[in-house]
């Protein structure tokens, strides 16, 4: 199953979104100390957030909700449903 834009874990995700942001914010913040030179960090920012913010957020709800909900089709018809968890009492 494809997970779209998660990650493995929540912590790994908010690493890489640590890396981007501080990588793409540091590239407008060091321009006026460094010139054109801090342009450099914007590539990795982009690349550590798989192209996009908003990806990046994307993925974020995808990681913290993966495994809490399933997808399940009968008929053409699909619906998220909280899976068994085998009579452990869920969150909340």
């Amino acid at each position: 199953m494809d997970s779209g834009f998660a990650s493995t874990s929540v912590l790994r995700h908010l690493a890489r979104g640590t890396v981007g942001f501080g990588a793409l914010v540091g590239a407008i913040a060091l321009m006026p100390a460094v010139g054109p030179v801090s342009l450099l960090l914007a590539p990795v920012g982009l690349v550590a957030l798989r192209g996009c913010p908003t990806c990046w957020t994307i993925g974020l709800v995808q990681t913290i909700s993966k495994g809490r909900l399933e997808r399940r089709c009968v008929a053409g018809r699909c619906e998220l449903h909280v899976p068994d968890r085998g009579g452990r009492p869920g969150p909340g």
